[in-house]
Protein backbone atom coordinates (compact mmCIF):
# COMPACT_ATOMS: atom_id res chain seq x y z
CA UNK A 1 0.00 0.00 0.00
CA UNK A 2 1.38 3.62 -1.22
CA UNK A 3 0.52 4.83 2.58
CA UNK A 4 3.68 5.47 4.31
CA UNK A 5 4.09 9.49 4.64
CA UNK A 6 7.47 9.79 6.37
CA UNK A 7 9.51 8.10 3.44
CA UNK A 8 11.43 9.19 0.49
CA UNK A 9 13.06 7.90 -2.32
CA UNK A 10 16.07 10.23 -3.03
CA UNK A 11 17.49 10.71 0.45
CA UNK A 12 20.90 11.68 -1.26
CA UNK A 13 19.90 14.86 -1.84
CA UNK A 14 19.74 16.36 1.05
CA UNK A 15 23.94 17.00 0.69
CA UNK A 16 23.93 17.54 -2.62
CA UNK A 17 21.36 20.56 -2.19
CA UNK A 18 23.17 21.17 1.20
CA UNK A 19 26.44 21.53 -1.47
CA UNK A 20 24.97 23.94 -3.51
CA UNK A 21 23.64 26.14 -0.92
CA UNK A 22 27.54 26.21 0.45
CA UNK A 23 28.42 26.89 -2.53
CA UNK A 24 26.52 30.08 -2.91
CA UNK A 25 23.67 29.27 -5.23
CA UNK A 26 20.90 31.08 -3.28
CA UNK A 27 23.18 34.33 -3.55
CA UNK A 28 23.80 33.79 -7.30
CA UNK A 29 20.18 33.17 -8.22
CA UNK A 30 18.90 36.14 -6.44
CA UNK A 31 20.50 37.12 -9.71
CA UNK A 32 17.84 36.11 -11.94
CA UNK A 33 15.11 38.32 -13.07
CA UNK A 34 12.76 36.25 -14.92
CA UNK A 35 9.51 37.16 -14.60
CA UNK A 36 8.11 34.42 -11.90
CA UNK A 37 8.13 34.61 -7.83
CA UNK A 38 10.44 32.55 -6.08
CA UNK A 39 12.67 31.94 -9.52
CA UNK A 40 15.47 30.33 -7.33
CA UNK A 41 13.71 28.15 -5.25
CA UNK A 42 11.99 26.73 -8.67
CA UNK A 43 15.45 26.76 -10.68
CA UNK A 44 16.31 24.70 -7.73
CA UNK A 45 13.30 22.21 -7.81
CA UNK A 46 14.25 21.39 -11.60
CA UNK A 47 18.00 21.19 -10.60
CA UNK A 48 16.70 18.52 -7.98
CA UNK A 49 14.24 16.63 -10.11
CA UNK A 50 17.18 16.00 -12.79
CA UNK A 51 19.10 14.92 -10.20
CA UNK A 52 17.05 12.14 -8.75
CA UNK A 53 17.14 11.15 -12.50
CA UNK A 54 13.86 13.23 -14.24
CA UNK A 55 14.35 13.96 -17.80
CA UNK A 56 11.04 15.32 -18.61
CA UNK A 57 8.74 18.23 -17.07
CA UNK A 58 6.47 15.79 -16.13
CA UNK A 59 9.03 13.54 -14.23
CA UNK A 60 9.71 16.55 -11.82
CA UNK A 61 6.95 15.25 -10.19
CA UNK A 62 9.21 12.82 -7.99
CA UNK A 63 9.94 15.08 -5.90
CA UNK A 64 6.35 15.56 -3.90
CA UNK A 65 5.84 11.97 -2.23
CA UNK A 66 6.05 11.06 1.21
CA UNK A 67 8.14 12.64 3.63
CA UNK A 68 9.81 15.22 0.69
CA UNK A 69 7.52 18.24 1.93
CA UNK A 70 9.66 17.87 5.25
CA UNK A 71 12.87 17.75 4.07
CA UNK A 72 12.52 20.05 0.69
CA UNK A 73 10.12 23.50 1.17
CA UNK A 74 9.03 25.39 -2.08
CA UNK A 75 9.01 22.06 -4.16
CA UNK A 76 6.46 23.38 -7.15
CA UNK A 77 4.33 21.12 -9.55
CA UNK A 78 5.45 20.11 -12.64
CA UNK A 79 3.01 22.38 -14.30
CA UNK A 80 4.19 25.42 -12.28
CA UNK A 81 7.79 24.21 -13.17
CA UNK A 82 6.91 23.92 -16.63
CA UNK A 83 5.42 28.25 -16.83
CA UNK A 84 8.16 29.13 -15.46
CA UNK A 85 10.91 27.71 -17.90
CA UNK A 86 8.44 29.09 -20.33
CA UNK A 87 8.72 32.28 -18.79
CA UNK A 88 12.60 32.63 -19.54
CA UNK A 89 13.95 35.13 -22.34
CA UNK A 90 17.48 34.33 -24.11
CA UNK A 91 18.32 37.60 -21.75
CA UNK A 92 17.23 35.02 -18.45
CA UNK A 93 19.00 31.78 -20.38
CA UNK A 94 22.20 34.17 -20.15
CA UNK A 95 21.79 35.18 -16.30
CA UNK A 96 21.37 31.45 -15.17
CA UNK A 97 24.42 30.52 -17.10
CA UNK A 98 26.15 33.05 -15.15
CA UNK A 99 24.55 31.58 -12.04
CA UNK A 100 26.16 28.15 -13.12
CA UNK A 101 29.37 29.59 -13.92
CA UNK A 102 29.43 30.89 -10.30
CA UNK A 103 28.11 27.69 -8.95
CA UNK A 104 31.28 25.91 -10.59
CA UNK A 105 33.62 28.14 -9.30
CA UNK A 106 32.22 28.32 -5.75
CA UNK A 107 31.98 24.11 -5.69
CA UNK A 108 35.77 23.99 -6.80
CA UNK A 109 36.66 25.97 -3.29
CA UNK A 110 34.17 23.65 -1.41
CA UNK A 111 35.45 20.82 -2.54
CA UNK A 112 39.07 20.32 -2.89
CA UNK A 113 39.99 18.22 -6.08
CA UNK A 114 37.22 19.20 -8.09
CA UNK A 115 39.66 20.14 -10.39
CA UNK A 116 42.93 18.54 -9.92
CA UNK A 117 45.71 19.61 -7.99
CA UNK A 118 45.54 22.49 -10.53
CA UNK A 119 42.84 24.09 -8.27
CA UNK A 120 45.71 25.50 -6.00
CA UNK A 121 47.73 22.88 -5.35
CA UNK A 122 51.65 21.86 -6.49
CA UNK A 123 53.00 20.93 -10.05
CA UNK A 124 51.26 22.92 -11.65
CA UNK A 125 49.60 20.18 -14.29
CA UNK A 126 47.32 21.19 -17.37
CA UNK A 127 44.17 21.92 -17.36
CA UNK A 128 42.04 21.23 -20.55
CA UNK A 129 39.45 22.56 -22.02
CA UNK A 130 37.36 20.54 -24.53
CA UNK A 131 34.76 22.00 -26.64
CA UNK A 132 32.41 19.64 -28.65
CA UNK A 133 28.36 19.68 -29.69
CA UNK A 134 25.96 17.30 -30.41
CA UNK A 135 22.62 16.78 -32.51
CA UNK A 136 19.76 16.36 -29.81
CA UNK A 137 16.82 14.43 -31.81
CA UNK A 138 13.63 15.74 -31.30
CA UNK A 139 10.34 15.18 -32.92
CA UNK A 140 6.91 17.20 -33.58
CA UNK A 141 7.16 20.05 -35.52
CA UNK A 142 5.79 22.75 -32.61
CA UNK A 143 9.77 22.77 -31.44
CA UNK A 144 11.07 25.80 -32.04
CA UNK A 145 14.46 26.48 -33.89
CA UNK A 146 14.54 22.68 -34.92
CA UNK A 147 16.28 21.98 -38.40
CA UNK A 148 18.48 18.91 -39.78
CA UNK A 149 21.89 19.17 -39.15
CA UNK A 150 25.11 17.61 -39.58
CA UNK A 151 23.46 14.10 -38.56
CA UNK A 152 21.16 14.30 -40.77
CA UNK A 153 17.99 13.73 -37.75
CA UNK A 154 16.09 16.82 -37.18
CA UNK A 155 16.74 18.23 -33.56
CA UNK A 156 18.68 21.12 -32.02
CA UNK A 157 21.96 21.59 -31.22
CA UNK A 158 23.87 21.22 -27.85
CA UNK A 159 27.69 23.12 -27.85
CA UNK A 160 29.68 22.57 -24.86
CA UNK A 161 32.94 23.18 -23.10
CA UNK A 162 34.58 21.14 -20.08
CA UNK A 163 36.97 21.79 -17.77
CA UNK A 164 39.56 18.60 -16.97
CA UNK A 165 42.93 17.59 -15.63
CA UNK A 166 44.56 14.22 -16.35
CA UNK A 167 43.77 13.33 -12.48
CA UNK A 168 40.12 14.88 -12.25
CA UNK A 169 37.57 14.05 -14.71
CA UNK A 170 35.54 16.56 -16.46
CA UNK A 171 33.19 19.85 -15.15
CA UNK A 172 30.94 21.68 -17.89
CA UNK A 173 32.15 25.37 -17.91
CA UNK A 174 30.19 26.73 -20.07
CA UNK A 175 27.14 25.33 -22.71
CA UNK A 176 24.89 26.45 -24.82
CA UNK A 177 21.57 25.54 -27.18
CA UNK A 178 21.38 26.44 -30.79
CA UNK A 179 19.37 25.92 -33.68
CA UNK A 180 19.60 22.14 -35.23
CA UNK A 181 21.10 23.22 -38.43
CA UNK A 182 23.94 25.61 -37.08
CA UNK A 183 27.61 24.47 -38.28
CA UNK A 184 29.41 23.01 -35.31
CA UNK A 185 32.31 25.98 -35.16
CA UNK A 186 29.53 28.84 -35.40
CA UNK A 187 30.28 30.94 -31.74
CA UNK A 188 33.04 28.39 -30.71
CA UNK A 189 35.00 31.48 -30.24
CA UNK A 190 32.42 32.92 -27.72
CA UNK A 191 32.50 30.21 -25.80
CA UNK A 192 35.66 28.82 -25.58
CA UNK A 193 36.71 32.53 -24.47
CA UNK A 194 33.59 31.98 -21.74
CA UNK A 195 35.11 28.75 -20.61
CA UNK A 196 38.73 29.55 -20.24
CA UNK A 197 37.16 32.97 -18.24
CA UNK A 198 35.57 30.03 -16.20
CA UNK A 199 38.19 27.74 -15.95
CA UNK A 200 40.29 30.45 -14.31
CA UNK A 201 37.85 32.27 -12.32
CA UNK A 202 37.55 28.20 -10.64
CA UNK A 203 41.07 28.78 -9.56
CA UNK A 204 43.10 26.94 -12.27
CA UNK A 205 46.64 28.82 -12.30
CA UNK A 206 48.64 26.50 -14.63
CA UNK A 207 48.95 25.73 -18.21
CA UNK A 208 45.95 25.22 -20.13
CA UNK A 209 45.34 23.38 -23.27
CA UNK A 210 42.01 24.21 -25.49
CA UNK A 211 40.94 20.90 -27.38
CA UNK A 212 38.70 20.64 -30.10
CA UNK A 213 38.35 18.43 -33.51
CA UNK A 214 38.14 18.97 -36.75
CA UNK A 215 34.67 20.91 -37.12
CA UNK A 216 36.69 23.31 -34.97
CA UNK A 217 39.59 24.07 -37.51
CA UNK A 218 39.47 28.33 -37.76
CA UNK A 219 40.97 31.13 -36.69
CA UNK A 220 38.18 31.86 -34.15
CA UNK A 221 39.18 28.63 -31.92
CA UNK A 222 43.09 29.16 -32.00
CA UNK A 223 43.72 32.93 -31.79
CA UNK A 224 40.85 33.24 -28.91
CA UNK A 225 42.64 31.05 -26.55
CA UNK A 226 45.90 32.71 -27.58
CA UNK A 227 44.46 35.79 -26.72
CA UNK A 228 43.19 34.42 -23.14
CA UNK A 229 46.17 32.75 -22.20
CA UNK A 230 45.99 29.13 -23.54
CA UNK A 231 47.72 26.87 -25.74
CA UNK A 232 45.72 25.14 -28.46
CA UNK A 233 45.56 21.43 -30.17
CA UNK A 234 42.80 21.09 -33.15
CA UNK A 235 42.18 18.32 -35.50
CA UNK A 236 43.41 19.75 -39.01
CA UNK A 237 41.16 19.78 -41.98
CA UNK A 238 43.36 18.17 -45.07
CA UNK A 239 43.59 20.78 -47.41
CA UNK A 240 45.52 21.54 -49.91
CA UNK A 241 48.28 23.35 -47.56
CA UNK A 242 48.04 20.47 -45.18
CA UNK A 243 48.61 17.84 -47.93
CA UNK A 244 51.55 19.17 -49.24
CA UNK A 245 53.36 20.13 -45.67
CA UNK A 246 52.82 16.26 -45.14
CA UNK A 247 54.16 15.05 -48.34
CA UNK A 248 57.39 17.60 -47.43
CA UNK A 249 57.69 15.32 -44.58
CA UNK A 250 61.20 13.32 -44.98
CA UNK A 251 61.10 9.09 -44.02
CA UNK A 252 63.65 9.08 -41.53
CA UNK A 253 62.04 11.64 -39.43
CA UNK A 254 58.75 9.40 -38.92
CA UNK A 255 58.57 7.97 -35.41
CA UNK A 256 57.40 4.43 -34.45
CA UNK A 257 54.65 4.77 -31.32
CA UNK A 258 53.00 2.62 -29.00
CA UNK A 259 49.79 2.00 -30.64
CA UNK A 260 47.00 -1.04 -30.83
CA UNK A 261 49.13 -4.30 -31.56
CA UNK A 262 52.34 -2.28 -31.05
CA UNK A 263 55.65 -4.12 -30.19
CA UNK A 264 58.82 -3.30 -28.46
CA UNK A 265 61.50 -4.45 -29.99
CA UNK A 266 64.19 -4.82 -26.76
CA UNK A 267 67.49 -5.29 -28.79
CA UNK A 268 66.65 -2.53 -31.46
CA UNK A 269 64.97 -0.17 -27.96
CA UNK A 270 62.33 1.22 -30.28
CA UNK A 271 58.26 0.59 -30.98
CA UNK A 272 57.56 -2.38 -33.77
CA UNK A 273 54.15 -0.17 -34.75
CA UNK A 274 51.68 0.33 -37.59
CA UNK A 275 51.30 3.93 -36.31
CA UNK A 276 54.39 6.80 -36.76
CA UNK A 277 54.51 10.29 -35.62
CA UNK A 278 56.72 13.62 -37.30
CA UNK A 279 56.49 16.65 -36.37
CA UNK A 280 57.00 19.84 -38.86
CA UNK A 281 56.87 24.03 -38.48
CA UNK A 282 53.41 25.22 -39.96
CA UNK A 283 51.78 28.25 -40.31
CA UNK A 284 48.12 27.96 -40.90
CA UNK A 285 44.95 30.00 -42.10
CA UNK A 286 47.16 31.75 -44.34
CA UNK A 287 44.26 32.54 -46.47
CA UNK A 288 43.45 35.24 -43.75
CA UNK A 289 45.50 38.16 -43.73
CA UNK A 290 49.14 37.90 -42.91
CA UNK A 291 48.36 39.62 -39.26
CA UNK A 292 45.93 36.60 -38.91
CA UNK A 293 48.59 33.64 -39.61
CA UNK A 294 49.08 31.56 -36.95
CA UNK A 295 52.91 30.30 -37.00
CA UNK A 296 52.51 26.84 -34.83
CA UNK A 297 53.10 23.24 -34.86
CA UNK A 298 52.23 20.27 -36.95
CA UNK A 299 52.05 16.97 -35.58
CA UNK A 300 50.51 14.31 -38.00
CA UNK A 301 50.12 10.64 -37.09
CA UNK A 302 49.89 8.12 -39.62
CA UNK A 303 48.71 4.73 -39.59
CA UNK A 304 49.16 2.02 -42.15
CA UNK A 305 46.12 0.70 -44.08
CA UNK A 306 45.25 -3.05 -44.03
CA UNK A 307 45.90 -4.88 -47.65
CA UNK A 308 42.01 -5.01 -49.08
CA UNK A 309 41.42 -8.60 -50.72
CA UNK A 310 41.80 -8.61 -54.55
CA UNK A 311 38.30 -9.18 -56.56
CA UNK A 312 38.82 -13.05 -56.21
CA UNK A 313 38.51 -12.94 -52.55
CA UNK A 314 42.07 -14.08 -51.79
CA UNK A 315 44.86 -11.35 -50.19
CA UNK A 316 46.71 -9.29 -52.36
CA UNK A 317 50.43 -9.18 -52.24
CA UNK A 318 51.46 -5.36 -50.36
CA UNK A 319 53.11 -3.50 -53.83
CA UNK A 320 53.72 -0.53 -51.59
CA UNK A 321 53.14 0.75 -48.10
CA UNK A 322 49.75 3.16 -48.22
CA UNK A 323 48.73 5.72 -45.19
CA UNK A 324 46.18 7.33 -43.55
CA UNK A 325 47.11 10.48 -42.14
CA UNK A 326 45.54 12.09 -38.74
CA UNK A 327 47.03 15.82 -38.41
CA UNK A 328 46.65 18.51 -35.70
CA UNK A 329 47.97 21.92 -35.16
CA UNK A 330 49.23 22.71 -31.74
CA UNK A 331 51.45 25.47 -30.36
CA UNK A 332 51.78 23.71 -26.76
CA UNK A 333 55.37 23.27 -25.53
CA UNK A 334 54.55 19.56 -25.30
CA UNK A 335 57.01 16.98 -26.61
CA UNK A 336 55.74 15.42 -29.82
CA UNK A 337 54.57 12.02 -28.71
CA UNK A 338 53.13 13.62 -25.48
CA UNK A 339 51.33 16.32 -27.81
CA UNK A 340 49.80 12.98 -29.79
CA UNK A 341 48.89 11.41 -26.55
CA UNK A 342 46.86 14.25 -24.77
CA UNK A 343 45.38 15.62 -28.25
CA UNK A 344 43.43 12.12 -28.46
CA UNK A 345 42.31 12.23 -24.98
CA UNK A 346 39.75 14.88 -26.49
CA UNK A 347 37.41 12.70 -26.72
CA UNK A 348 36.50 12.79 -22.88
CA UNK A 349 34.18 15.38 -23.63
CA UNK A 350 31.85 12.36 -25.86
CA UNK A 351 31.29 10.93 -22.44
CA UNK A 352 30.00 14.01 -20.85
CA UNK A 353 27.80 14.20 -23.56
CA UNK A 354 26.62 11.07 -23.05
CA UNK A 355 26.06 11.25 -19.49
CA UNK A 356 24.18 14.32 -20.71
CA UNK A 357 21.67 12.24 -22.88
CA UNK A 358 21.64 9.50 -20.47
CA UNK A 359 19.83 12.23 -17.87
CA UNK A 360 17.84 14.90 -18.31
CA UNK A 361 18.91 15.80 -21.81
CA UNK A 362 16.95 12.83 -23.07
CA UNK A 363 14.22 14.88 -24.30
CA UNK A 364 14.49 18.52 -25.26
CA UNK A 365 11.03 18.87 -23.37
CA UNK A 366 9.41 21.78 -24.55
CA UNK A 367 8.15 23.10 -27.83
CA UNK A 368 9.80 26.79 -26.82
CA UNK A 369 13.26 27.34 -27.85
CA UNK A 370 14.34 29.15 -24.94
CA UNK A 371 12.48 26.78 -22.21
CA UNK A 372 14.73 24.61 -23.63
CA UNK A 373 17.84 26.62 -23.82
CA UNK A 374 16.84 26.67 -19.38
CA UNK A 375 16.58 23.64 -19.07
CA UNK A 376 20.07 22.88 -20.59
CA UNK A 377 21.32 25.32 -17.79
CA UNK A 378 19.77 23.61 -15.66
CA UNK A 379 21.03 20.34 -16.62
CA UNK A 380 24.80 22.00 -16.62
CA UNK A 381 24.21 23.22 -12.78
CA UNK A 382 23.36 19.09 -12.04
CA UNK A 383 25.98 17.95 -13.68
CA UNK A 384 28.90 20.13 -11.97
CA UNK A 385 26.94 19.69 -8.45
CA UNK A 386 26.66 15.35 -9.45
CA UNK A 387 30.41 15.43 -10.62
CA UNK A 388 31.31 17.58 -7.14
CA UNK A 389 29.56 15.40 -4.61
CA UNK A 390 31.34 12.14 -6.56
CA UNK A 391 34.52 13.52 -5.48
CA UNK A 392 33.36 14.63 -2.12
CA UNK A 393 32.43 11.06 -1.52
CA UNK A 394 35.27 9.47 -2.83
CA UNK A 395 33.74 8.52 -6.43
CA UNK A 396 36.11 10.73 -8.25
CA UNK A 397 35.67 9.49 -11.84
CA UNK A 398 32.23 7.70 -11.65
CA UNK A 399 29.68 8.63 -13.67
CA UNK A 400 26.51 10.27 -13.49
CA UNK A 401 24.46 7.19 -13.16
CA UNK A 402 26.60 5.23 -10.60
CA UNK A 403 25.76 8.63 -8.20
CA UNK A 404 22.39 8.17 -8.86
CA UNK A 405 22.18 4.30 -7.93
CA UNK A 406 25.10 4.55 -4.50
CA UNK A 407 24.41 8.23 -3.18
CA UNK A 408 21.20 10.03 -4.90
CA UNK A 409 18.77 7.71 -4.79
CA UNK A 410 18.57 6.32 -1.45
CA UNK A 411 15.54 5.52 0.46
CA UNK A 412 15.30 6.73 4.15
CA UNK A 413 12.35 7.18 6.65
CA UNK A 414 11.90 10.44 8.45
CA UNK A 415 11.49 9.77 12.46
CA UNK A 416 10.73 13.48 14.18
CA UNK A 417 11.76 14.61 17.94
CA UNK A 418 11.82 17.52 19.59
CA UNK A 419 11.34 19.45 16.33
CA UNK A 420 14.17 18.19 14.28
CA UNK A 421 13.80 14.75 11.86
CA UNK A 422 16.16 12.47 11.79
CA UNK A 423 17.35 10.26 8.08
CA UNK A 424 16.95 6.42 8.66
CA UNK A 425 18.87 5.28 6.03
CA UNK A 426 19.16 1.42 4.96
CA UNK A 427 21.01 -0.95 6.86
CA UNK A 428 24.17 -2.48 5.54
CA UNK A 429 24.18 -0.02 2.52
CA UNK A 430 27.07 -0.61 0.32
CA UNK A 431 28.26 2.66 0.20
CA UNK A 432 27.41 4.19 3.70
CA UNK A 433 30.95 5.63 4.31
CA UNK A 434 30.64 7.32 1.20
CA UNK A 435 27.54 8.79 2.23
CA UNK A 436 28.79 9.85 5.38
CA UNK A 437 31.67 11.40 3.92
CA UNK A 438 30.08 13.68 2.00
CA UNK A 439 27.79 14.32 4.76
CA UNK A 440 30.89 15.63 6.51
CA UNK A 441 31.96 17.60 4.04
CA UNK A 442 28.69 20.25 2.93
CA UNK A 443 28.16 20.38 6.29
CA UNK A 444 31.37 21.40 8.13
CA UNK A 445 33.00 24.45 7.90
CA UNK A 446 34.89 25.36 4.34
CA UNK A 447 38.35 24.05 3.31
CA UNK A 448 41.12 26.07 5.04
CA UNK A 449 43.16 28.02 1.80
CA UNK A 450 46.62 29.74 2.26
CA UNK A 451 47.20 32.97 0.35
Amino acid sequence: MFDDPNLVSAAGLVPLLRLAESAGSYDLLEGLTVASPNAGAKTLSVVAGMLAGADSIDDLDLLRHGGMAKVFTGVRAPSTLGSFLRSFTHGHVQQLDAVSAGLLTGLAGRVPGLLGDGNGGGGEPITFVDVDDTIREVHGYGKQAAGFGYSGARGLNVQLATVSTQTSAPVIARARLRRGNVASHTGAGRLLAQALNTARAAGVTGPVLARADSAYYGHAFAATARRHGAWFSVTARMNPSLRAAIAGIAEDAWTAIAYPNAVYDEAEGRWVSDAELAEVPYVAFTGRRKAEHIACRLIVRRVRRLQPLAHDGSAQGELFATWRHHAFITDSALPTIEADQIHRDHAIVEQVIAELKDGPLAHLPSGRYTANAAWLSCAVIAFNLARAAAVAAGFDRARWTTMRRRVINVPARIASSGRRHCLHLPAQWAWATAWHTLWRLVTGPPATTTT
